[in-house]
């Protein structure tokens, strides 16, 4: 392949050789692969940082729709998942921690729809927006749990029971505690959060605030949405099915963690 100049979403090779063997679905000397495998996550890794159209990759990365297709492939054989998982556990043991945690920070943010997402957005009267709706657990460090999309409709409450049981899976039933804002506060959310072992703990503003104040607990969830903004794909939604909204925020927390899970190994 010839020499290509290089983009600031271009992975590294110390993240290259960490994330190579989850991406190799098929054998590196497969017949009908046409492009290096690392250019193609090099694509998806271009447009989801930029927040580019798809058919705006540039000449020199491979065609935009061989990126998209892998990309899909990727998404449903849950790739990404396994190496939030895994690069989740090796961080949190790098920082002493056991590999599972037993805290949760849940919130969510609203994404404003465009022309592409509007048919299935709702619309959020409290925050005066419409879009859709991303729900996330994190771990105390900020590390991705899980992440569902609804339309902006749906309130954070009714999210629990799918968060909690989504959390309690991929951690073995670990989690014992819920931080969350006041929008999660009542019985019924209380009640469906403790039918997966888990406590919720309203964390409420102080009284009479003024100006920005940092709450214990649930900066580190702000935090990761904060992140997560730097990909600009991510900071409206672009997408027509919820699906590839989740798929694309977990390729965005990949990357992430991909870059604190590089500097350690070396």
């Amino acid at each position: 392949m010839k020499t290509r100049k290089a983009y600031p979403s271009d992975v590294p090779d110390d993240e290259w050789a960490l994330v190579a063997p989850y991406l190799a679905l098929l054998p590196e000397e497969a017949g009908q692969r046409s492009y290096e495998l690392r250019e193609v996550f090099n694509g998806l890794r271009y447009v989801v940082k930029t927040g580019a159209p798809w058919r705006w990759m540039p000449n020199d990365l491979p065609p935009w729709e061989m990126v998209y297709q892998q990309a899909q492939r990727w998404l449903t054989a849950g790739v990404f998942e396994n190496l939030v998982h895994d690069l989740r556990v090796l961080l949190r043991l790098e920082a002493r921690r056991k590999a599972e945690p037993s805290a949760v920070i849940i919130d969510s943010r609203t994404l404003r729809s465009t022309p592409e997402s509007g048919a299935r957005a709702g619309y959020d009267g409290a925050k005066r927006k419409k879009g859709s709706n991303v729900h996330i657990a994190v771990d105390t460090l900020g590390h991705l749990l899980a992440l569902h999309v609804t339309p902006a409709t749906d309130q954070d409450r009714a999210e629990v029971t799918h968060l909690a049981s989504a959390v309690q899976d991929i951690t073995a039933h670990s989690v014992e505690i819920a931080y969350v804002d006041q929008g999660y506060t009542g019985a019924a959310t209380a009640e469906a959060a403790a039918e997966h072992g888990i406590r919720l703990e309203v964390v409420k503003h102080h009284e009479a605030k003024r100006g920005f104040v940092l709450l214990p607990r649930r900066w580190v969830v702000e935090r990761s949405f904060a992140w997560a903004t730097r990909f600009r794909r991510l900071v409206k939604d672009y997408e027509r099915l919820p699906e590839t909204v989740r798929g694309l925020h977990l390729v965005a927390f990949v990357c992430l963690m991909l870059k604190h899970a590089a500097a350690v190994s070396s």
